[in-house]
C-alpha cells in the first residue's frame, strides 16, 4: 500500500495559463460562426480546443489577453479544458462515449465515506462507489481542509490542485503524515477518483459529499518522545521541602467561605503542547515546587498573586501517590516547562492519567523524587526547567498556610493558556504541535 503524497506536479500555481483563464467567466465567452467546426475530430479534445483557440470562431469580450492560453502546452489546455469543457462539448456536439468528457462522468463518485483508527497524525478513510469503470481507477485525490477553512471544499472546480494523491490501493486507507495533519484539529475531507492518462494527464469523477473529523490527542508514545527530550536539558537536581500555590487573597478568601476551607480540582487549561491529552480534560491543583539555588527555597517572586500556600512536600507527595509526565513546552523562551501530575494511588485522577500517560518512577526519573533516607522522605527537583505541578484531589487549607510574599508579581511569567513555540527544535517532536 502506499501512502498518500502532496501532489506536487498536479497544477502550477504561477503558470501562465491559470494566470489568464483566473477569474475568466463564461459569460465573458462567445462562440462565433458555428459554420465550418464540422471537420473538428472529437477522439481528442485538447487538439480541438487549440484549434478553435487559433481560429476566428473564438473571442473573449473585455479579455484579450486569452489569447496568450499557451496552445502548444497540454498543460495549459488541460487547465482551459477544465474550466470550460462543458461548453466547448455542447457546441462540438462531442457525444462520442469514449471522450474525455463521457470517461470523467464515468468514473465513480466515492459516497458513505467513513473515518476510523483516528490518531494525533494519522487516520484510516474508506468509502463505497459503484462497480461501473471502477476497474479503471488508477488514484484517489483527497482533500483536506482544517474546519475553520470548510469553504474551500464548496464549488471547486477541476483545475485547482488537489492536496494529497494516492494510488488505488485497497480501501480502508491510512493517511499518514505530520507535515499537514495535527493533533486534536478538526479536519474536513473530500474524495475523488481518478484514472491517469497516457498523456500524465488525470480524468476526474465529481466530489464526493463532505466528512468532518477530529485528530486525536498525543498518545503514550509521543509523550514519551517528548519526555526524553526534556530528560536531556532537566540539569542536576536540588532539595526541596515544600509545595506552594500562589494565589490572590480574594481566592483564598473565596476557599474558605465557598468550599469549606479546601481547594478543589479544576479542569487544566490549554497552555503547553496542542496535543496534549490533559488540557481541557484534567482536573486538578496547580502548584509549584522550584526553588533558588542559593537559598534552597522558592522564589519570593510570583505570576499569579500576592499570596501564597505553602504545604509540606510528603503531605501531597509519597509512597501512596503515583507520578506521571505530562508535557514539556516552552513560550518563546529560553527557558523550558515541564508538567507533572501527582495523583493518589486510584483515585479518578490516578485511572485518568493511567490510561494516558508515561508514569514516573518517584524515586529515580530526572524531574522530581521522592525517597527516604534514615527514616525520613527526601524530595529533589530538576534544577535547569520549570515544574508545574498538578495534583488531582482537593487540598485543605489547614494542611499548610497562607502569607503575603515580599517579592513582586511577575504577570509576563504567567503560563495560563500560553500557546507552545512550534519552532523550537528543544521541545518539539514530529508529530504537529
Amino acid at each position: 500500500m502506499e501512502a498518500p503524497r502532496l501532489a506536487h506536479t498536479m497544477s502550477s500555481p504561477t503558470s501562465p495559463c491559470e494566470e489568464v483563464i483566473k477569474n475568466l467567466s463564461l459569460e465573458a465567452i462567445q462562440l462565433c460562426d458555428r459554420d465550418g467546426l464540422d471537420h473538428i475530430e472529437s477522439k481528442d479534445f485538447h487538439p480541438q480546443i487549440k484549434k478553435l483557440l487559433n481560429s476566428n470562431h473564438f473571442k473573449c469580450k473585455d479579455r484579450p489577453e486569452i489569447h496568450k492560453v499557451q496552445t502548444d502546452s497540454p498543460k495549459c489546455l488541460n487547465v482551459f479544458y477544465n474550466s470550460f469543457g462543458n461548453m466547448f462539448s455542447e457546441i462540438l456536439g462531442n457525444k462520442s462515449q469514449d471522450s474525455g468528457i463521457a470517461e470523467m462522468e464515468e468514473l465513480p463518485v466515492p459516497h458513505n465515506i467513513k473515518i476510523s483508527n483516528i490518531t494525533c497524525d494519522s487516520f484510516k478513510i474508506s468509502w463505497d462507489m459503484d462497480s461501473k469503470s471502477k476497474d479503471r481507477i488508477t488514484h484517489y485525490f483527497i482533500d483536506l481542509n482544517k474546519k475553520e477553512n470548510k469553504n474551500s471544499n464548496k464549488f471547486k472546480h477541476k483545475d485547482v490542485p488537489t492536496k494529497l494523491v494516492a494510488k488505488a490501493v485497497p480501501l480502508p486507507m491510512t493517511v499518514r503524515g505530520h507535515w499537514f495533519l495535527s493533533p486534536r484539529t478538526e479536519y474536513t475531507v473530500a474524495v475523488q477518483t481518478a484514472s491517469k492518462q497516457v498523456d500524465g494527464d488525470y480524468v476526474v469523477s465529481e466530489w464526493s459529499e463532505i466528512i468532518e473529523f477530529c485528530t486525536a490527542d498525543y498518545s503514550k508514545v509521543h509523550l514519551t518522545q517528548l519526555l526524553e527530550k526534556a530528560e536531556v536539558i532537566a540539569g542536576r537536581m536540588l532539595k526541596l521541602s515544600v509545595f506552594y500555590r500562589n494565589q490572590h487573597k480574594e481566592y483564598f478568601d473565596y476557599i474558605r467561605e465557598h468550599h469549606g476551607n479546601a481547594m478543589q480540582p479544576s479542569v487544566k487549561d490549554n497552555s503547553g503542547s496542542h496535543g496534549s491529552p490533559i488540557s481541557g480534560k484534567l482536573e486538578g491543583i496547580f502548584f509549584s515546587c522550584n526553588t533558588e539555588f542559593n537559598t534552597g527555597k522558592p522564589p519570593q517572586d510570583s505570576p499569579y498573586g500576592r499570596y501564597r500556600y505553602e504545604i509540606a512536600a510528603e503531605k501531597l507527595f509519597n509512597p501512596n501517590t503515583n507520578l506521571y509526565f505530562g508535557d514539556f513546552y516552552c513560550m518563546y523562551t529560553a527557558y523550558h516547562y515541564v508538567i507533572l501530575v501527582i495523583a493518589p494511588v486510584g483515585s479518578p485522577g490516578d485511572e485518568f492519567c493511567k490510561q494516558r500517560l508515561p508514569q514516573l518512577n518517584i524515586k529515580d526519573n530526572k524531574f522530581l523524587t521522592c525517597d527516604e533516607e534514615n527514616g525520613v522522605m527526601v524530595y529533589h527537583h530538576a534544577q535547569d526547567v520549570i515544574l508545574e505541578v498538578i495534583y488531582t484531589d482537593p487540598v485543605d487549607l489547614s494542611l499548610g498556610t497562607v502569607a503575603e510574599i515580599t517579592g513582586h508579581q511577575l504577570m509576563s511569567l504567567s503560563t495560563a493558556n500560553a500557546k507552545k513555540d512550534p519552532s523550537c527544535k528543544t521541545c518539539n517532536i514530529s508529530v504537529g504541535r
